[in-house]
């Protein structure tokens, strides 16, 4: 069994019960090799239903990643916010190279939220800098997609500027608002720790060595708000309570504790609701400690987050276009 508050990782078998899901840290590549087609359909097996179409929000349907992107298609720009010197590599280097993988003819780009102005080459003003001197005059340069799935107003800000500051036109997509795709991401993370059982029985998963999960997010009350929802869908999947909780504000993950605990709950799971380089993986590990929880890992380059990624991109593409065609 791990330390408490740190990351602890399963065996691949333990993740059986997920089949297709996808990670973008080791076998990505491998996945997206063919296959060897579908199998035939057994006489009396059940009917695969379609899957739900995700809905963006004000109930706009979402637009995925066009098939084919036209010449000079803006750059997708991945924006790291800036709490490490380290946060170019790990997740986000991980979600570049599957993008690129399934998008070759789209120029994928990563970059440091540049909160002071350091002059980075890696930083956010001189990557759009440098889109846009690829683009015709004028032209949408870049779309950026920081690296969050929960409002963080500090970085939307900061982007902001630097998006001023570059004189480049570049806009920014956000992955907000997909609590479904986070809550199963979640829940495989749970399961990669040994916290969650992949098992799936009369669609509610059996928990193994966690009674309460406690949703660990940054960027303030907004981003605990949001949160929220995705632990709401998360304790359906699990049969169990789920609360948010921040890393940064309040409610604190002491305060989801007490509440938790305040229910009968005895063990503790922390999943932090992250991709990786938002948050300092000390104060993680320092927050599940606090309150005596195991850790699931981030959610880093879990499938989903890469498919949000995209959904953001797509989306913005489908508003410059009505923008050029009015």
């Amino acid at each position: 069994m791990p330390p408490q508050g740190q990351y602890s990782q399963e065996p691949s078998s333990q993740r059986a019960g997920f089949p297709g899901y996808g990670q973008a840290e080791t076998d990505a590549l491998a996945r997206r090799q063919p296959g060897t087609g579908p199998q035939p359909r057994l006489p009396g097996s059940p009917t695969r239903q379609p899957l739900a179409r995700l809905i963006a929000p004000g109930g706009r349907h979402r637009r995925p990643m066009p098939a084919s992107l036209p010449e000079g298609a803006p750059a997708l720009v991945l924006a790291v916010p800036n709490v490490g010197d380290d946060g170019l590599i790990g997740p986000t280097a991980d979600i570049a190279t599957v993008l690129r993988v399934d998008n070759p003819a789209l120029d994928v780009r990563t970059a440091r939220i540049d909160h002071g102005g350091r002059g980075d080459p890696s930083g956010i003003r001189a990557v759009l800098a440098d889109a846009a001197a690829r683009r015709p005059a004028g032209a949408p340069s870049a779309v950026v997609v920081p690296q969050l799935v929960a409002p963080h107003p500090a970085t939307i800000r900061a982007l902001r500027e630097a998006i001023a500051a570059s004189g480049a036109n570049a806009r920014i997509g956000e992955v907000f608002n997909t609590n479904a795709l986070l809550a199963e991401a979640l829940h495989h993370r749970l399961a990669d720790a040994g916290l969650a059982r992949a098992d799936r029985v009369r669609m509610f998963s059996i928990t193994t060595s966690a009674d309460g999960i406690i949703l660990a997010t940054v960027g303030g009350e907004e981003a605990v708000s949001t949160a929220s929802v995705t632990a709401f869908l998360l304790a359906a999947r699990l049969a169990l309570p789920a609360m948010a909780a921040s890393l940064d504000a309040k409610p604190t993950v002491v305060d989801a504790a007490a509440k938790l605990e305040g229910m009968g709950v005895t063990r503790i799971a922390l999943a932090p609701c992250l991709i990786g380089p938002e948050a300092d993986p000390v104060t993680i590990e320092e927050a599940a400690a606090t309150v005596g929880a195991k850790c699931s890992a981030p959610l880093g380059a879990h499938g989903n987050v890469v498919k949000l990624i995209s959904l953001a991109y797509g989306q913005v593409l489908s508003q410059l276009e009505t923008l050029g065609s009015s």
